[in-house]
């Protein structure tokens, strides 16, 4: 999802360590076969000479028992990542610190906070912003932050980027979130389109080109980037409910850390 540098905090090598076996189902699968075979590779010392083709016969009546080493493996990922994720916040508490550049929704003192990190090109962020949407329209006594994290792009391919850029700006306006919603509703997320949806929900052009630009802007991303290395994120979008993040960007899920946090205030 990010650019395969090693300097890259973002990159699949720092963001996955089992990133070398294959990501996603596929990967797991490969996992779960390796597996397989070593058995089969160990058995006869253990068991007797027959014991791998019993295997082999049982998997192949049972195929479903793959799937669910797979998702063992992938559950055993998700809460591994879930533990390390909430270490590295409560070892840096400061990254959590309200900052007046992020655009926020809810009151100041809320005793429960969500802060979303996200890129605008994201699949999964733009599945979810309409849900995450209503989520604050339900909640309003809680506070919603929205952390721009473009890590989507690709060489001379800058729109992730440009994107962020040009909501922050808007949210130097009062324009952030009907611009956040009418981004992620865009599926070509084009420079010119980006332009239009920023002329559309009444962004000031001139200002907003400047801002873009702008040093400030610049501290801004890099500062959030910082962050989200620091913490360990591995992509987007990442829910983080009072300094605990969930192990999945289902909306019921992040409902029931709200809910969860609400309880525990």
């Amino acid at each position: 999802m990010t650019d395969p540098t090693p300097t890259d905090p973002s990159s699949p090598e720092r963001r996955d360590p089992l990133a070398w076996f294959g990501s996603g189902r596929g990967g797991a699968v490969a996992v779960a076969v390796a597996v397989v075979s070593l058995g089969f590779s160990v058995a006869p010392y253990a068991t007797g000479g027959d014991f791998g083709s019993k295997v082999r016969a049982y998997l192949m009546a049972n195929p479903a028992v793959l799937d669910e080493v797979v998702q063992a493996r992938e559950q055993a990922e998700a809460n591994n990542t879930v533990e390390k994720i909430n270490a590295a916040v409560a070892a840096n508490p400061a990254l959590m610190a309200p900052d007046p550049r992020d655009p926020s929704f809810g009151p100041a003192d809320a005793k429960v906070t969500v802060v979303e990190f996200f890129d605008f090109r994201c699949p999964g962020c733009k599945a979810v912003a309409k849900d995450y949407v209503a989520l604050m329209q339900a909640h309003p006594d809680v506070r919603f932050v929205f952390k721009d994290w473009p890590i989507l792009d690709r060489g001379d391919d800058t729109s992730s980027n440009y994107a962020a850029r040009a909501a922050l700006a808007a949210h130097r306006q009062g324009r952030y979130l009907q611009v956040y919603q009418a981004l992620m509703a865009e599926n070509a997320l084009t420079r010119e389109a980006v332009d239009r949806i920023l002329a559309e929900n009444g962004v000031t052009m001139p200002e907003a080109r400047q801002a873009i630009g702008s040093p400030e802007m610049n501290r801004h991303l890099a500062d959030i980037h910082t962050t989200g290395a620091t913490l360990g994120l591995v992509g987007t979008p990442t829910f983080l409910i009072n300094g605990k993040t969930t192990s999945s960007i289902a909306p019921a899920e992040v409902l029931a850390a709200i809910e969860a946090a609400k309880a525990a205030a």
